[in-house]
């Protein structure tokens, strides 16, 4: 994707390739069998450009990000990181690595440690790299708390005291602390109310403008997709079968895969939009009830 652009993207993956044993199937002289997960997948990312892969469960798009972020190893191909191979990266490369990318997972409280503060939990990234806290840990966390929305007088509560939609925003505020320049969003917003999905995607979009980070966006929620993608890609079975510009690939897909999964977004009749629109309409009037 974007490889015309002649730009250096920020984060390039060339035919990402995983497989995983099946469990049960190896024996003392016989290997296990495998499952490919993902099979040649290759993208570019630039910076300030938000790349959403997308796909049913199971299509491989959450084992691409992890690749591509190095949580796990490839079976085979290639991630670029600023042009740099970081494909086998260990040590001091690989910490470098986790300076640059940084990931927000899917459910909040798995993701965050029930016996730390939010304080110890913002702050984490920095002390494992052996890294200052800028201006001493409490007025760190402070600061970040604010610009994701949060009360910062709650750093020092604990995960659980907090709803699941605030639960992420420390998610993202963890991520930030080291200021990557690519955030992975491993269904980020999939365990969230509609409600406050739309607040975080509006806080992701806000942050992304104030920073400039690259944003690999991963979801099967098309409705997510349209408001925060740039460009998107389409993935099953472990390959992409569509990308391009999000518009493109919304208003004139190309694969039949990409045309069933548009038809399968639920949409609001015409005349039911067209109502809603008049009553808030009126309720923005005062004259709520009159026609």
């Amino acid at each position: 994707m974007n490889r015309e652009s002649g730009r250096t993207p920020l984060l390039r993956a060339v035919d990402l390739r995983k497989d995983f044993p099946v469990a049960g199937s190896g024996g003392l002289l016989r290997r296990p069998r495998t499952s490919t997960a993902v099979d040649g997948v290759s993208f570019d990312l630039h910076a300030g450009e938000t790349l959403a892969l997308v796909g049913e469960s199971g299509s491989g798009k959450s084992t691409t990000a992890r690749l591509a972020s190095r949580l796990i190893d490839v079976t085979s191909g290639t991630v670029l990181l600023d042009g740099a191979d970081v494909t086998r990266a260990t040590g001091q490369q690989l910490a470098q690595v986790r300076r640059t990318v940084q990931v927000v997972f899917q459910d909040p409280f798995s993701s965050l440690n029930p016996r730390h503060t939010v304080e110890r939990i913002v702050t984490a990234p920095l002390r494992y790299q052996g890294r200052a806290v800028p201006g001493g840990a409490r007025a760190f966390t402070r600061g970040l708390m604010e610009r994701v929305g949060l009360n910062p007088d709650h750093s020092e509560r604990y995960p659980s005291q907090f709803s699941g939609g605030q639960a992420q925003r420390i998610g993202i505020a963890r991520a930030l602390a080291v200021r990557p320049r690519v955030l992975v969003c491993d269904e980020a917003v999939s365990a969230l109310d509609v409600s406050v999905q739309a607040q975080v995607i509006d806080l992701l979009r806000s942050l992304q403008a104030e920073e400039g980070f690259a944003c690999l966006f991963i979801a099967h929620d098309l409705a997510v997709v349209r408001q925060i993608a740039t460009s998107v890609a389409v993935m099953t079975q472990g390959r992409i079968v569509e990308a391009g510009a999000r518009d493109d690939v919304f208003d004139r897909p190309q694969d039949d895969y990409t045309t069933s999964l548009l038809r399968a977004v639920p949409r609001i009749p015409a005349e039911w939009d067209a109502e809603r629109r008049e009553r808030a309409a009126r309720r923005a009037a005062g004259t709520v009830g009159t026609r």
